[in-house]
């Protein structure tokens, strides 16, 4: 893969002021992509972390807006079209978990991660669709989870979530493949984050057992093989779900 093999395309990426979102963001970036940056309005991070792309010279612009909101949604997508003129790519990277026992999980605990992880990735694949569909191209990656796949206690809400958005992922292939659009997923595993490094250390024993490779990923693993399913070297891969979690789910 060339460093600038996504010289010129347009990649939205949502939930990117910080975290997973910030590192895929910053790997697309370094190939050469105009960036979108997105996250809620809230957000104190998103302008630090816009002010860090532009010293590196890149191209990006920011957007804040709610992803349960279809209004937020076109008004980000409008706000690239008129910025950069298309969109090629886009990341379903917004996310949030509730952590808790089913018999304890209130229903706007459920409510609130299905609107944003899988009504959010909806709302803004329908949007970039529209733009996509005219410019017959586009790559639309979605940010799931193993939870999605095997399931984890305490996160009803979150694996529905996820499993719903590998669901979305495999009709939306099929859809928009004749119109030369991909849709794919990765599914993380075990990623080091600030939440993984203040576990206690016999949590993280338990957790690095299961692992086969015996270590945590990185957001920086995640975002290289998203940006491999963003460049051309993908071009015959749609609906597809790609584990990063180091053997921890085989079949």
């Amino acid at each position: 893969m060339q460093d600038m093999e996504l010289k010129d395309k347009v990649a939205i990426v949502t939930g990117s002021a910080r975290g997973l979102g910030k590192a895929i963001a910053t790997r697309l970036a370094e190939m050469g992509a105009n960036i979108v940056l997105n996250d809620i309005p809230s957000s104190e991070a998103i302008e630090s972390t816009a002010e860090e792309f532009k010293a590196r010279g890149f191209n990006v612009i920011v957007t804040r807006g709610d992803v349960r909101n279809p209004e937020d949604v076109e008004n980000m997508v409008n706000a690239a079209v008129e910025a950069f003129g298309r969109v090629d790519i886009l990341v379903n990277n917004a996310g949030i978990t509730r952590d808790t026992l089913l018999l304890k999980m209130s229903e706007q605990d459920w409510d609130d991660v299905l609107d944003i992880n899988l009504k959010g990735a909806f709302l803004c694949t329908r949007a970039v669709a529209k733009v996509m569909i005219k410019q017959r191209s586009g790559k639309i990656i979605n940010i799931a989870s193993i939870s999605g796949v095997m399931g984890n206690a305490g996160q009803a809400n979150y694996s529905a979530s996820k499993a719903g958005l590998i669901g979305l992922t495999k009709s939306t292939a099929r859809e928009l493949a004749s119109r030369g659009i991909t849709c794919n997923a990765v599914a993380p595993g075990f990623i080091m984050s600030k939440m993984t490094e203040v576990l206690p250390e016999k949590v993280k024993e338990s957790y690095l057992n299961s692992i086969p490779l015996k270590r945590f990923g990185t957001p920086e693993e995640v975002a290289k093989v998203v940006a491999f399913l963003a460049s051309s070297d993908s071009d015959y891969i749609t609906g597809q779900v790609i584990h990063i979690d180091g053997g921890l789910v085989m079949y």
